[in-house]
């Protein structure tokens, strides 16, 4: 169960915020208590609510209660001011109305206005892709004579070769990777569990780090229980593994927006494409959810058309005619 599903809960009188205090603790403290959300997703909700709170304070001041939806409209130019991407500004508006369903619920609020704030269309966009070519050439990116490239190397590959988030790349541990059956154990959003598998060229990659790299890496943190280390011997953390993807993503000459979350959506996009049912593709990802899978879907259909608009001989001649229509209009 999400974090808004849990807000519609009742809970009783008798431990209803006051009209006085503070709601970010009470709320975060619900989030983390009640509802189980993982330290990440709590920090996210922590940082948009307190941007609203800023916001409000130098736009809106006043209680809580007299918030309306012209506010709130408010608000979102203010996001769109800020020239977040369409996904972040969906984040923010979905964290801020989890939010007022948790103050209705606490009597703050006698209904949640935040729920009309609808995000355009134009808000919602295809992720970005690496294609075949482009996800081969960042993996050989790094240098395989030094102990850094090799541990960038087996990171780049555990990422596309198993779709996994940055958080959870970042958490493995050497018992979570189980060569003989050739799968790997994460630990996903809300604590859930999965098993996915991982082809064997990550895995040879892999286990040549886990054998001869990471040893050197952790010498002086002997402690670090994760698979990926960092210089110092500490674990490799979030940050981390995005400067790697973006460095060498810089140095194969791919787009600057690739990230960490690219080599997740390159990995679905590419399962679908060699005929990978939807169903365990949401599994092997951990959506909750078959409809945040299915914008994969999407992708691989946008890719489909612009193959026939270049390579088949319909598509070549509808676009030929096209030009000659506009030609003949101009």
């Amino acid at each position: 169960m999400n974090a808004d599903s849990q807000a519609k809960r009742k809970r009783p009188p008798n431990v209803r915020l006051s009209r006085d205090a503070d709601p970010l603790g009470p709320f975060l403290h619900f989030l983390m208590a009640e509802c189980r959300v993982s330290p990440n997703t709590l920090a996210a909700y922590r940082a948009d609510i307190s941007k609203f709170s800023r916001w409000r304070a130098e736009n809106a001041p006043g209680p809580l209660e007299s918030i309306g939806i012209g506010t709130l409209a408010g608000y979102v130019d203010y996001l769109g001011l800020l020239d977040l991407a369409p996904s972040s500004i969906c984040r923010h508006l979905a964290s801020l109305s989890t939010f007022f369903r948790f103050l209705v619920d606490e009597g703050r609020l006698s209904e949640n206005v935040a729920k009309l704030l609808v995000a355009p269309k134009l808000w919602e966009r295809l992720p970005t892709v690496l294609g075949p070519a482009a996800v081969e050439t960042l993996l050989t990116t790094p240098n395989a004579e030094s102990l850094l490239g090799r541990r960038d190397r087996a990171a780049l590959e555990t990422l596309y070769a198993t779709g996994c988030r940055a958080s959870e790349v970042t958490s493995l541990r050497p018992r979570d990777v189980d060569f003989h059956a050739g799968t790997v154990r994460c630990i996903g959003k809300g604590d859930r569990e999965r098993v996915v598998p991982i082809g064997s060229r990550a895995l040879e990659v892999l286990e040549t780090y886990l054998r001869s790299d990471r040893p050197r890496l952790v010498s002086r943190c002997p402690e670090t229980e994760t698979v990926f280390v960092a210089r110092s011997g500490r674990p490799l953390s979030r940050t981390g593994l995005w400067r790697i993807v973006k460095s060498h993503a810089l140095a194969a000459g791919l787009p600057s927006r690739v990230s960490p979350h690219t080599l997740r959506h390159s990995f679905a996009t590419h399962l679908l494409a060699g005929g990978a049912d939807l169903r365990v593709v949401q599994e092997i990802l951990g959506h909750s959810s078959i409809g945040t899978t299915q914008i994969y879907t999407r992708v691989e259909i946008s890719h489909l058309l612009d193959v026939h608009a270049r390579c088949h001989p319909r598509g070549r001649a509808r676009g030929q005619g096209e030009a000659e229509e506009g030609s003949k209009a101009g």
